[in-house]
């Protein structure tokens, strides 16, 4: 009796051991099919795919989701979540006068520089600064229009836009190419994110 009594104790012990907690199992989730797959099996936990878009999904868990990057696995309280693929695009929109370091000298540039700044701080709207002044022959008022990437612009210039606020006007330089820009900075970045989340109670 004790020697059965023994045996079904490990037995138990065992299948406890083998068993995966729910974070172990997110942890072996890698696509949206294995986590489809985890929710048809798993129904007494009562999981589920979330598809959440920033700006669209404001509750404060979603918010906390959207803030999370692809493969994070967190609880809370008694529910786990895990980010199971992530779209993430983001966008810059700017005004610029671009100044041609291959016909103009450095003083002739920096020279320039504080006359668009001051006649800009006088109340010249920028658009008309760029009209007048730029020397890339473009017909949109200085206006880059909604970009991203290196193909649109030089990455030095988009990194500067990347890290400056909306209504800053920065200077931007392209030594190896004789770029020179004044930059203001005329929206805020328009983020887009869309992610997976699979959801599930347990830990």
């Amino acid at each position: 009796m004790k020697h059965t009594f023994a045996v079904i104790l490990i037995a138990l012990s065992l299948n406890a051991s083998a068993q995966l907690t729910v974070r172990e199992q997110f942890d072996k989730i890698l696509t949206v099919d294995q986590a489809q797959k985890y929710v048809d099996a798993n129904s007494n936990l009562k999981p589920a795919l979330l598809n959440l878009s920033y700006g669209k999904d404001t509750a404060l868990i979603d918010k906390r989701l959207l803030k999370q990057n692809k493969g994070d696995v967190f609880s809370v309280a008694y529910v786990t979540y895990k980010v199971i693929d992530v779209k993430e695009t983001v966008q810059y929109r700017s005004s610029y006068v671009f100044l041609d370091g291959g016909s103009l000298s450095k003083s002739e540039i920096d020279s320039l520089k504080k006359v668009i700044l001051k006649k800009y701080s006088d109340g010249v709207p920028f658009e008309k600064l760029s009209d007048e002044f730029t020397m890339d022959g473009n017909n949109t008022h200085g206006d880059t229009g909604w970009f991203f990437g290196e193909e649109t612009v030089p990455k030095e210039l988009q990194d500067a836009i990347k890290n400056h606020k909306k209504g800053e006007v920065f200077f931007v330089d392209v030594p190896e190419r004789q770029w020179n820009y004044i930059v203001l900075k005329t929206y805020d970045d328009d983020l887009k994110k869309d992610i997976v989340v699979l959801r599930s109670n347990g830990r």
